[in-house]
C-alpha cells in the first residue's frame, strides 16, 4: 500500500525504516538492515529518499521525566483586534512557552508553558495577561498526559504518565 505524503510516496518498506527510526532515532544502518531484513544499501538510499523528500525532517532528542518540565499549563488567549502579531512577536519572548497555537474559536490563542514551579507558572500567565493587546487569559494546569503522538506516518503511539 502507497501512502502520500507532500508529493512522496510511502511504500511499507519505507513505513517501516520510518517506524523503526521513530522506535530510535540512532539505530545504526546495519540494525536497521538487520530488523528490518533489507541490505544495508536499500535503508540507506531509502532514509536519503525519506530526508530528501521531507518525510524525515531531523532527529531529535527526546526528553526522559528528569529533564522535562515539572508542571505544564494550557494558556487560552483573547486577544483585541489588530493586536496578533504584536501578542506573538511578545509571546516569542518567554523562554516558558514551548507551543503556540493560533487557533479557531473563543480564543485566538493557546500557549503551552512549562516550568518547575507552579510560581513560575503563575508569573508567567501574570506576564502574558500584562502584554498589551491581550484581552483576557484562561489557563487549566495539565495533570497528567495519557497520549502524546508524534506523527501520521507510521501510525506509532508512546504513552506517557506525567505526575
Amino acid at each position: 500500500m502507497l501512502t502520500m505524503i507532500g508529493t512522496m510516496h510511502i511504500d511499507a518498506t519505507d513505513r517501516l525504516i520510518l517506524s523503526l527510526l521513530e522506535e530510535n532515532a540512532r539505530m545504526s544502518t546495519a540494525e536497521l538492515a538487520r530488523r528490518g531484513g533489507l541490505s544495508r544499501t536499500t535503508v540507506q538510499s531509502r532514509i536519503e529518499r525519506l530526508e530528501r523528500g521531507g518525510a524525515i525532517a531531523g532527529y531529535a532528542v527526546v526528553m526522559g521525566a528528569a529533564a522535562r518540565d515539572a508542571i505544564r499549563a494550557h494558556v487560552m488567549i483573547t486577544l483585541t483586534p489588530r493586536h496578533v502579531a504584536s501578542v506573538e512577536d511578545a509571546l516569542r519572548q518567554f523562554p516558558e512557552i514551548r507551543e503556540l497555537h493560533a487557533v479557531s474559536g473563543h480564543v485566538d490563542m493557546i500557549a503551552v508553558v512549562g516550568a518547575q514551579t507552579t510560581e513560575a507558572i503563575n508569573d508567567a500567565i501574570d506576564r502574558i495577561g500584562m502584554l498589551q493587546g491581550v484581552d483576557r487569559t484562561n489557563s487549566v494546569i495539565v495533570l497528567s498526559t495519557r497520549i502524546a503522538r508524534q506523527g501520521p506516518a507510521t501510525g506509532s503511539l508512546t504513552r506517557h504518565r506525567t505526575r
